[in-house]
């Protein structure tokens, strides 16, 4: 038997491969350039909208990201323990905030008072009660882990 001769999809060209070396990514938005802040404003429109409650979150580069090194391991009973979900609370979640211009006074706080930390911005459904979206604000601008939109593949 002989395969028959195939020839590559004219898509196949198309296709990247993506680079694992410094090139991480967080939750929702990740895999685009980072936010303006017209993006940021639509997306806090949104959450307010909704009734989800705002809240921001900061963490230290060093800590932002998972690892061996910054988990707490307690041994075998510790199996699918996820760790570094937390980071720093920025005050109080924003319980009952129907003003969009009050979370983004609080997103121009925090990254003043952090600008070399990760910021983020979550919203929480206090009826399903769970996290509906999560997503970075700000990336320190001396973070060398991630790679722009035009490097991430190759």
């Amino acid at each position: 038997l002989k395969a028959a001769p195939v020839s590559a999809p004219s898509q196949a060209n198309k296709m990247m491969v993506w680079t694992p070396v410094n090139n991480k990514m967080f939750e929702t938005f990740s895999y685009l350039p980072p936010l303006t802040d017209e993006q940021i404003a639509a997306q806090v429109d949104y959450i307010v909208a909704n009734g989800w409650i705002p809240c921001l979150e900061f963490s230290p580069a060093d800590k932002a990201y998972v690892s061996n090194e910054s988990a707490v391991r307690f041994g075998p009973v510790s199996c699918l323990y996820y760790d570094n979900r937390y980071w720093t609370l920025w005050k109080l979640p924003m319980f009952g905030c129907r003003d969009p211009m009050q979370v983004l006074r609080e997103i121009v706080a925090c990254t003043k008072a952090f600008p070399d930390a990760y910021v983020r911005l979550v919203a929480f459904d206090n009826v399903k009660q769970v996290q509906i979206m999560g997503f970075l604000v700000q990336r320190p601008k001396s973070a060398r882990d991630w790679q722009p939109v035009s490097k991430r593949s190759v």
